[in-house]
């Protein structure tokens, strides 16, 4: 925690030294909007020089209360209006800022100040990304569930837990050393392993009284400043942050998902959880003498990578927006043990004990499974819990479906956040595309962009690990082997691209939103939506008219129910899917 209050201490001052950059810049412009007006007005410029706020010539130059565009460069100047302090620091305090404090809330967990800054960027960058990973997480929940169904063999609760938790670490499996894993599953002595596992991941990042606060204040914050500048549309249109509010909206679901999914990611803790457990882990020898894993080597079947394989970057940072790169090593460890306990499961229900040369003893008056059926040999325990016909998956089960649902879930909520900013800036005369709707359109799409890059990372880096077999000719195996490394090398570098465009996306998003309140977007070229009229047809509309009030305040008003009900179809979701339902005769542990 103290690493991610330094970074967030030293992403302020970034964000600080911007903003005094910013004033310093704008402190100087001096075009005058309503002074140039009542020039047109007076006819300095001639008398077509002004249009009404449809963009429409007027009879009289009285009545205009806009310019045209190139008119607008003459008469007024191309830079923009003068910076005022006041409007800056109402409007990024009432807006913004809270948004920026919400961020301290993310978990972070990985105990490096670089790492979890790069957290934040990615989260700001990329909130596509961020979105993807929460519902990920909770879908990979729902679906461990599913896929323990039907064991009953003892810890199968417990695993089931453990693993869920384990979601946000780099965990392998050493099945070169076939021993390990069976021993850890069918062994009595291992239940300890389990249960001792469990209890130390059994701690929480969730709700708190800072964590609360935080989010009570940026709410309080969002209504009352709703409220305040739908009570006076007109006051400060240029400079004021409604869209700000909506375009930022995302990162309330987003971070009360994880405080809802309590994510187990702070490195040094998991790390230490794995160690204590597995050295109380036990492995079958060939005599059938359970020795201590750690007296017989330093291996143990569940470790962490540790490699410094460049393509397992992300995989390594435990910081929970890293869950997308872990998908699909973490669904194929799922994949290995539940397949063993269900045969581990199929061969107890039929009163099998792992001995060959013992006899089956009843369970015990509470149902539990006795240890004298869960002894033997080395080569008995592998026996126990290798499937005849194991379950193949180079990608793992159901995992597509799981992307498909995350992904449309992101989605809605970056697009519905976004469509809600661009719509009401869209909406606000002059209508049309401009500075302000297309820095929210190209920081939404830049967002997407990230995330499918970095999604396409992940599945080429899986596809590269992919063991291949084939009876064909060795040339089949060897081109595989080089579209493997191909798809290795093409992982790394468009994850890193895919990071500095996250990168680049945060400063856009900010800077648009002092841009904003400091009103450089306040000039001819963006107050005229140049970019969807064209420099001909475009129109600066100065003085609005009365005429004016409703549909702006409709297009603000649908713009927050836009933005609101995406942000709640996706917390609802999250909600709804948090906690699986467990079948009894596994829960019974």
């Amino acid at each position: 925690m103290l690493n991610s209050i330094l970074s967030l201490h030293s992403s302020t001052l970034y964000f600080s030294l911007l903003l005094f950059l910013a004033s310093l810049l704008f402190a100087s412009a001096s075009t005058n909007f309503g002074q140039c007006l009542q020039d047109v007005q007076a006819g300095k410029f001639g008398p077509n020089a002004g249009v009404d706020n449809s963009g429409n010539p007027v009879s009289n130059l009285l009545l205009a209360t806009a310019i045209p565009y190139e008119m607008c460069i003459i008469a007024c100047g191309s830079g923009p209006e003068a910076f005022s302090w006041s409007d800056f620091s109402n409007q990024f305090s009432a807006w913004l800022l809270p948004w920026l404090a919400l961020l301290s809330q993310l978990p972070f967990g990985a105990n490096d100040r670089l790492e979890n800054f790069m957290t934040v960027v990615l989260t700001v960058g990329s909130p596509v990304l961020a979105a993807y990973s929460a519902a990920l997480t909770v879908l990979n929940g729902r679906w461990i569930v599913r896929r323990f169904s039907g064991s009953t063999y003892p810890n199968t609760y417990r695993a089931i837990r453990v693993l869920s938790s384990l979601q946000q670490a780099p965990i392998d499996l050493d099945l070169d050393r076939e021993t390990l894993l069976p021993s850890l599953i069918v062994l009595p002595d291992n239940d300890h392993w389990w249960k001792d596992l469990l209890e130390h991941l059994n701690y929480t990042h969730t709700w708190s009284i800072s964590a609360a606060t935080s989010i009570a204040w940026v709410f309080i914050a969002y209504v009352f400043t709703v409220v305040d500048s739908l009570s006076d549309v007109l006051h400060g249109v240029e400079v004021n942050g409604q869209a700000v509010g909506s375009i930022w909206l995302w990162l309330l679901p987003v971070v009360v998902a994880w405080l809802q999914i309590s994510p187990k990611c702070d490195s040094i803790w998991v790390a230490d959880a794995l160690r204590r457990a597995n050295n109380i882990a036990y492995v079958a020898t060939p005599t059938g003498i359970r020795k201590r894993a750690a007296l017989v080597s330093n291996h143990y079947a569940i470790s962490f990578g540790e490699d410094d394989d460049p393509l397992r970057d992300d995989e390594r940072c435990t910081s929970p927006i890293y869950n997308y790169a872990r998908l699909f090593s973490w669904t194929a460890v799922v994949e290995e043990i539940a397949g063993r306990f269900h045969e581990a499961t199929r061969r107890a229900q039929l009163f099998q004990p792992v001995g060959s040369e013992t006899e089956w003893m009843p369970n015990g008056r509470n149902g539990d499974m006795r240890k004298e059926n869960r002894i033997g040999t080395e080569y008995e325990v592998i026996a126990y819990c290798t499937p005849f016909f194991p379950r193949r998956y180079q990608w793992g089960s159901e995992v597509w479906k799981r992307i498909i649902i995350a992904s449309v879930l992101a989605l809605v909520l970056q697009w519905g956040t976004a469509g809600a900013a661009i719509f009401v800036v869209w909406e606000t005369p002059t209508r049309g595309l401009g500075c302000r709707s297309g820095s929210y359109i190209i920081y939404a799409l830049l967002s997407t962009i990230v995330w499918a890059l970095l999604l396409l990372s992940s599945i080429l880096a899986r596809y590269s690990t992919f063991d291949y077999q084939s009876r064909s000719p060795l040339e089949e195996i060897k081109s595989y082997h080089v579209r493997a490394s191909l798809a290795g090398t093409m992982s790394v570098i468009i994850r890193r691209f895919g990071k500095i465009l996250a990168a680049v996306n945060a400063v856009w998003i900010i800077l648009t939103c002092i841009f904003q309140f400091s009103a450089f977007f306040d000039r001819c070229y963006c107050d005229s939506s140049v970019i969807g009229l064209g420099a001909a047809k475009a129109f600066n509309v100065i003085q609005f008219n009365t005429e004016d009030l409703d549909p702006m305040r409709g297009a603000w008003i649908g713009g927050v129910f836009m933005a609101v009900i995406s942000a709640l179809v996706y917390m609802c979701f999250i909600i709804m899917c948090l906690k699986p339902h467990i079948p009894h005769s596994i829960k019974r542990e």
